[in-house]
C-alpha cells in the first residue's frame, strides 16, 4: 500500500487512484445501460490509462500537473521507506529488462568505437544493471521489468546528451581525455563565449594565441585540445586569422 501510495503521488496519478470518478465521454456510453456494461467500460478505461502512463517518458512522469499541489513525503517516512526497500527488496534482473540493457550497451559501444573516444567497458553495463535494480527496488518489485530498464536508458541518454551533445541533438563521443566531461564541440562553444565576454569588457576583438590559451585554461578547458579548438573555430568562421598567431573574434556560436 505504501509503495502504491508513493508511486501514485509522485507519478501524477494521486487523484485517479484515490478514487475520483472516472471521466467517460458521451460516445463511450453505448452498452453501459447494464451494470456489466459499466464495469466493462471502467475496465477498458483503466487499461487505456495504464497504456498511456506506460508510454510516457520519465521526464513527463516526473512533471507535476499544473492542477495539483505538490505534497512531498515527510523526510522521516521517506528515510524509513528507503531503508526498508534497501534491506528487504533484492530485485532480480528479468529477461526482458536484460534485453533492453544489452541492446543499449551494444549500441553505445558502436557509437564509441573510435580511437579518440572514451572506451565503454563492462563497468558501464554493471552500472546500468545496478541502476535498473535500484529503479525496481524503489517500487518494492522483486523483478526488474523492461519498463524499469527503459527508464534507466532514458536517464542515461539524457545525461549523455548533456555531456556529449554537439548542440544539434546528436551525440559527439570525442570527449577530452582529461575527463572534462565535454565534447570538443562543447568546449569550442565555451571558449568562443569566454572570448566574447573578454572582448566586450576590453572593447577589443583581437587575441593572440597565447591570450586565447590563457583564457581557455582559466575556463577549465583541456589544454591538450586548445590548438585543435582554435583551428576548429577558425574553420567555422568564429575566429578570423589576422596575422601570425593573431585572431579576430567574429560572432560567437
Amino acid at each position: 500500500m505504501l509503495s502504491e501510495h508513493v508511486m501514485a503521488l509522485h507519478a501524477g496519478r494521486g487523484k485517479r487512484i484515490a478514487g475520483t470518478p472516472r471521466v467517460i465521454r458521451r460516445g463511450d456510453r453505448r452498452g453501459m445501460e447494464t451494470p456489466g456494461g459499466v464495469a466493462a467500460a471502467a475496465a477498458s478505461q483503466d487499461s487505456n490509462y495504464a497504456l498511456w502512463e506506460a508510454d510516457k517518458p520519465v521526464s513527463e512522469r516526473l512533471k507535476l500537473p499544473t492542477d495539483e499541489v505538490f505534497d512531498p513525503l515527510p523526510p522521516q517516512l521517506l528515510r524509513k521507506y528507503v531503508a526498508y526497500a534497501t534491506k528487504y527488496v533484492q530485485p532480480r534482473l528479468g529477461k526482458a529488462a536484460a534485453d533492453v540493457l544489452q541492446k543499449f550497451y551494444l549500441d553505445l559501444r558502436k557509437k564509441h568505437d573510435t580511437m579518440d573516444s572514451t572506451p565503454i567497458t563492462a563497468r558501464q553495463l554493471e552500472s546500468l544493471i545496478r541502476l535498473s535494480e535500484a529503479r525496481a527496488r524503489i517500487e518494492l518489485c522483486e523483478e526488474v521489468s523492461s519498463q524499469h530498464a527503459e527508464d534507466v536508458v532514458q536517464i542515461m541518454n539524457h545525461s549523455m546528451l548533456d555531456v556529449y551533445s554537439d548542440g544539434l541533438g546528436n551525440i559527439d563521443c570525442l570527449r577530452s581525455q582529461s575527463g572534462s566531461g565535454m565534447s570538443k564541440t562543447a568546449q569550442g562553444k565555451r571558449l568562443a563565449s569566454q572570448l566574447q565576454r573578454v572582448s566586450e569588457q576590453t572593447q577589443n576583438a583581437l587575441f593572440s594565441v597565447q591570450q586565447i590559451k590563457t583564457i581557455a585554461q582559466e575556463g577549465g578547458l583541456d589544454a591538450h585540445l586548445i590548438n585543435d579548438i582554435i583551428a576548429s573555430l577558425n574553420n567555422q568562421g568564429f575566429l578570423l586569422k589576422k596575422g601570425p598567431r593573431v585572431y579576430q573574434l567574429q560572432i560567437a556560436p
